[in-house]
Parts: C-alpha cells; structure tokens; sequence
C-alpha cells in the first residue's frame, strides 16, 4: 500500500524555505498565516519575501515564532503578467528575490502560490535546469484508493516529444520513491486504452522509450479511470493532457461533497445518517483534499520549487512548506541529477 510520508523533515537540521509571501489569491494573510503554522510544527526557518510593511504587521498579530523572518521586496508580479518579460523586468519582485535566496545558498527551497509561469520563468531564469534534462516538468500528487500517485506534467509543458515524457518518467519516479516512500514505483504512460500501439504519436513513441529503461518499473499504458483506482504510483503525460485531468480531478471531488450534502440535508432520516456516517466523510475529505498535498514540485531545475495553488489557504501553505522540507530532506535535485547523468553515459 502506498502512503503520502509526513515524517522526512523531522531531522535535527533546520530547512530554510523562502515563501513568496505577495503570490496568491489570499496573499499574503494566508501565506503568512500558513507559514506561521509550518514554523510551529516543523524544523524550519521561513524566510516570508515581499512587502516588509506589509508582512511584519501580520507575522506579529500572528505572534509569528523566531524561526519566522522578513525578506523585504518591494514588487510583486501580477497572476495576468507575461511571465518571463515580468521576471526581467521586475528583479526586486518577492518570486525573483526568493529565487534568489536559494541561488545564493541562503535558503533550501521555495515556495510560491503566485503565478505559476512566474515561478517557471524564475527558477529556469535564475537557477536553470538539471542537466540532461530537456524541460521541467510540474508534478501533482493525486489520492487513489490506496495511497496517492504522482501525475506529470500537470501543466509546464504543452507540446512536448517522447524524450521528454521518458524524462518526467524518470523524475516522477524518483520523488515517489524519495518523498512518497514508495520503493519500487509503478509507472504508467496514459493514453486512451492499455494496448501498446494505441494513442496519439506522441505516447506511442514515448512507449518504446520508457520500456526500454532497465531501471524504470514501467506497467505500460494506463487510461484516466486507472489514476484513481491506483493502478500506478506514477502517471506520466504532457501537460495540457495533466492539467485538463487536474482540474476535472479538483472539480469533480468538490461536486461530489455538494451533492452528497444535498442528499444528506433532505429529511430528517437522511439527516440522522449523515451524523453517523460524518468521520467516515471527513476521512474521505481529507483524502481529496488538494490542501493536505501543499503544492506541486517544480522538477527538472536546479534548486526546490514548490508551485501552490493559487487559491492556497493556510493549511495548504503550510503543507506546501512540508513538502518543500521534505524534498529538500530527501536531496530529490541530487538524485535525479545523478540518474540522468547515469542513463546519459
């Protein structure tokens, strides 16, 4: 059974996680909110970048611990801005100057919730790729009925070739087996049905690829019912693909809590079995609740990038910040550094 791992930055060293505190909808109460209780909980050092005015009012009503600092930038980049002409232009924006904490060694990671071409353009701009690694990609992690999966690309790249997807099988497969705790992952290419030869050109050509690779735990081709029900810890696609099945993911977990409390409110019968059946719905919730996975790892650039939704609250900022220390606990750059090197030789 395979199980999200909570427990990886539990060391003794101390992660510092630069928070683009200015990017998201709820910016930056909900960052700030989220990072104070990431500080409380976890062994970090938050580095809150944008606003100083703005953000030390709000760490101080949040009675923010010591582990909690300010980062002054004085620019933010807007969600609707071209994202590499705002990266150029805007060098004192929070998303640049947190990028540049980590560059400088000053920080272990970064997360954002801001504008997610922004976090793209940013890390490739100020930290670029791994080597050998052609295009980033952006990872989700999605519940099943066992455990979770990981799905990339859910976003960075539309138009991409087979290399490309042999690549992202290779980095999804190393997370899952880094920070999910999986020990040997199921990866599986999606397409619109098992047999080998169906599909566009596109995963036709990637199969033979990921076949190939010795050391890849491929199962073949998987269809969308297949994500959820587990069959793979890893699903690889392109990212228009990734983020059209995302976002139906998203949508459809929220339609189906609206309908099921429109059953439950009906009568007075229904009412009485909702109260019995309340835990087990909450458990279910948790489950498919994008806030308990944080945000999606940026891999494929040189440094740890954790893009949040933008409509992050505080417990998704807070475990955004998780996941940004257990990556970095984990040296998931290294290791898929060190992979790609290895398949190159």
């Amino acid at each position: 059974m395979t199980a999200v791992r909570r427990e990886a930055c539990s060391e003794s060293r101390r992660w510092r996680i630069a928070v683009d505190a200015m990017g998201g909808d709820h910016a930056p109460e909900a960052i700030v909110g989220g990072a104070v209780l990431a500080a409380r909980e976890l062994p970090v050092e938050i580095l809150l970048v944008g606003e100083e005015s703005r953000l030390k009012p709000l760490a101080e009503a949040s009675q923010a611990p010591a582990n909690v600092s300010v980062v002054h930038a004085s620019e933010v980049i807007a969600m609707d801005a071209h994202p590499v002409e705002a990266v150029r232009r805007q060098r004192d924006s929070s998303i640049v100057v947190a990028a540049r904490l980590v560059k400088a060694g000053e920080a272990d990671a970064l997360v954002s919730a801001g504008s997610t071409g922004a976090a793209m353009a940013c890390t490739f701009l100020e930290w670029g790729r791994i080597k050998g690694i052609d295009r980033p990609a952006i990872s989700a992690v999605l519940p099943t009925l066992d455990g979770a999966c990981i799905m990339l690309d859910v976003g960075a790249q539309v138009d991409c070739h087979p290399r490309n997807l042999a690549q992202f099988a290779v980095m999804g497969s190393l997370y899952a087996q880094l920070v999910l705790g999986i020990e040997r992952p199921r990866v599986g290419l999606l397409n619109n049905g098992e047999e080998e030869g169906k599909g566009c050109e596109l995963v036709r050509e990637a199969y033979p690829l990921l076949a190939g690779m010795d050391d890849l735990n491929f199962i073949g081709n998987v269809e969308g019912r297949d994500i959820l029900a587990g069959k793979a810890d890893v699903v690889v696609c392109d990212g228009f693909v990734g983020n059209v099945v995302l976002k139906f993911a998203e949508g459809m977990g929220a339609v189906i809590f609206d309908l099921l409390r429109e059953a439950v409110s009906r009568s007075t019968r229904t009412r009485l079995g909702g109260l019995l059946l309340r835990p087990a719905l909450k458990e279910l919730w948790r489950k498919m609740d994008y806030t308990e996975y944080g945000g999606a790892p940026l891999l494929g650039v040189q440094g740890v990038c954790i893009i949040s939704h933008g409509s992050s609250n505080e417990k998704a900022v807070k475990n955004a910040i998780r996941v940004a220390c257990e990556s970095a606990a984990e040296g998931v750059v290294g290791a898929i550094a060190a992979r790609i090197t290895e398949i190159g030789r």
